[in-house]
């Protein structure tokens, strides 16, 4: 009989045993919030699955600039803003802001009301990448605008920017009315303009906006360096 009880006892301490749940790990023991942590250099606000087409309203975001700050498209609702895809390694992006139409378009652009914002999705290792890049070619460029910082590409995949430079144009209400080359001149200097004469479209568009016409051309094929991803 007192083997019998032992033998139930053993049985109970063994079934005891392998029902209890294991101890937590140290690893394991903190919760998880199941969000990814996001990069200071990244968006902070997600963009749309699909590229941005024109009409629609133009994807959100939220980048920061070369001094750290985070510019969010929607904060300037109420104005036409423009972006320009960028990448100061780019030799068409050079040739426009030392020869070309984006020499003095921001200036020009600012002095109407636009803000004219500079994005630049080259990852990293690639040509382009990083502030004390950035830095140098906005102050070769003379650039009064800001530079924002888009690493992983998922701004420029957004827009479907494919090139530097490459430029949208988004009205008062946040809709995309023009995407892009800055002009019919391909060399990026301005000297070579298809049909003989230079057209800014850029220009154009945001001449269309001021005078409460739709675009007349809202879309074009951009020319230039591809986008580093």
């Amino acid at each position: 009989m007192r083997c019998s009880l032992a033998v139930l006892a053993l049985s109970a301490s063994l079934l005891a045993s392998c029902t209890k749940p294991p101890a937590p790990s140290p690893l394991s023991s903190a919760p998880s919030s199941g969000a990814a942590p996001t990069p200071p250099s990244g968006s902070s606000v997600r963009p749309l699955a699909a590229p941005a087409e024109i009409g629609k309203p133009a994807p959100d975001f939220e980048l920061v600039d070369l001094g750290g700050k985070s510019v969010r498209l929607s904060s300037f609702r109420g104005k036409i803003v423009v972006l320009e895809w960028f990448n100061p390694g780019c030799p068409f992006v050079k040739a426009s802001h030392t020869k070309g139409s984006l020499r003095t378009a921001a200036r020009d652009a600012a002095q109407k009301g636009v803000v004219w914002l500079a994005v630049n999705s080259s990852s990293e290792g690639k040509q382009g990448f990083g502030v004390e890049a950035n830095l140098a070619g906005s102050k070769a460029f003379g650039l009064g605008h800001p530079v924002l910082l888009d690493p992983r590409g998922e701004i420029g995949r957004a827009y479907g920017a494919t090139n530097t430079p490459h430029l949208y144009v988004v009205d008062e209400a946040g809709l995309l009315v023009y995407r892009g080359a800055v002009d019919n001149s391909p060399d990026g200097e301005g000297e070579s303009p298809t049909g003989g004469k230079l057209v800014s479209y850029v220009e154009a568009a945001l001449g269309d906006l001021a005078a409460g016409r739709p675009v007349a051309t809202p879309s074009t094929k951009a020319y230039g360096c591809g986008v580093k991803y």
